[in-house]
């Protein structure tokens, strides 16, 4: 039975450790976040969609045109609209608004959590139960397909299936998830360096192009299927570079969950800076402030790690602390990077949140 009205919501997203690899066939060690978008959809007649959000624009747009030609952050809605009526859900026409609190361009993944968001949303009006994993596609393509981010499925998965409590491993292959827990004494810290940097631009791509090369040249399917014996035989040496950190990081996935089911959060944290290093200078996607950012936070005696998190070149770092020194952890960071750079960052210690849901108003 369809509905008038319902809420749909989506958590953004914090990654420990497994950057880059998700788009190569591989395997990631996301969460879900407190932080997420939140949806009123309200039924309408017609074909016509309005979106309104708090400090934007209204954009309304006809649910007939090219998603591509809906201005501005309505092409996240409008391509979600479009491809889900493709595939067969039922989509009339709406007023949607959206709210956050997810901080935009922190690389938390606030687009994909607006994606999914929409995806229940569009699914809960249509009285369909919804499919996590099938809106997760539909989010990835609007990135790659609409939005022009050739981007892999991590950010859109974890938000539709995150769980409460546990980081999810997830194979980006197969898409099967599993659930892993973090010994309570430890606690994940986000450290925003309030630096921005759009995706949508030729380094993200140059990276994938890389790596597809890579695969290519030594005659696999993805990097994921690759080992360093093979990297070894890749003659480009900046498509080896890349490969490097793809399959090193794999590995440092799986070793990731086996120190945390064994307790060893002194590993964890090794594991967290050998992978900080490994997109620093193999596959060159941090920068000065999220190196900085990283190293302010494990010269802390309480840090067991710490990296960039996300896409890089802007945005966030993640540590892994002692639960028990929090407060003083955030408080030092914040200070000294506000001494250092005349900017006080936003620091949350964050515990893993559920994923994705949507709920009916009018039953």
């Amino acid at each position: 039975m369809q509905h008038n009205r319902v809420v749909s919501r989506a958590p953004g997203r914090v990654n420990l450790i497994g950057e880059h690899t998700d788009y190569n066939d591989g395997f990631v060690l996301p969460m879900g976040l407190p932080f997420a978008t939140e949806i009123d959809w309200t039924r309408t007649t017609g074909r016509e969609a309005t979106i309104e959000s708090s400090g934007f624009d209204d954009i309304t747009f006809s649910l007939d045109d090219d998603p591509k030609d809906v201005p501005s952050w309505g092409k996240y809605l409008a391509g979600m609209a479009s491809f889900l009526a493709a595939d067969g859900i039922p989509v009339e026409g709406f007023r949607a608004v959206v709210q956050t609190d997810i901080p935009i361009g922190a690389a938390l993944s606030s687009s994909a959590a607006l994606e999914v968001a929409a995806g229940f949303g569009l699914y809960g009006l249509a009285g369909i139960e919804p499919d996590p994993v099938a809106i997760a596609k539909v989010g990835q393509r609007v990135e790659n397909e609409i939005v022009g981010v050739n981007s892999g499925i991590l950010d859109q998965l974890i938000s539709a299936t995150a769980t409460a409590d546990s980081l999810t491993l997830i194979d980006c292959r197969s898409l099967e998830t599993r659930a892993i827990t973090v010994p309570e004494r430890a606690r994940v810290v986000i450290m925003d360096t309030m630096t921005r940097r759009e995706l949508v631009d030729t380094e993200y791509d140059r990276r994938r192009e890389s790596c597809e090369r890579a695969a290519a040249s030594i005659g696999v399917a993805a990097l994921r299927d690759a080992s360093l014996d093979d990297v070894a035989q890749i003659s480009d040496p900046l498509d080896r570079q890349r490969a490097h950190h793809v399959v090193t990081e794999n590995q440092r996935v799986h070793d990731t969950i086996d120190a945390l089911a064994a307790d060893d959060l002194t590993l964890v944290g090794e594991l967290m800076n050998e992978s900080h290093r490994s997109l620093s200078v193999d596959y060159e996607v941090s920068s000065p402030a999220l190196d900085q950012m990283a190293a302010f936070a494990r010269e802390e005696p309480s840090c067991f790690g710490a990296r960039m998190t996300g896409g890089g070149f802007a945005g966030s770092a993640v540590a892994l602390i002692d639960a028990t020194a929090t407060d003083a952890f955030v408080q030092s960071v914040r200070e000294r990077w506000q001494e250092a750079n005349g900017v006080l960052p936003d620091l949350w210690a964050v515990d893993p949140s559920p994923g994705a849901s949507v709920r009916v108003l009018d039953a």
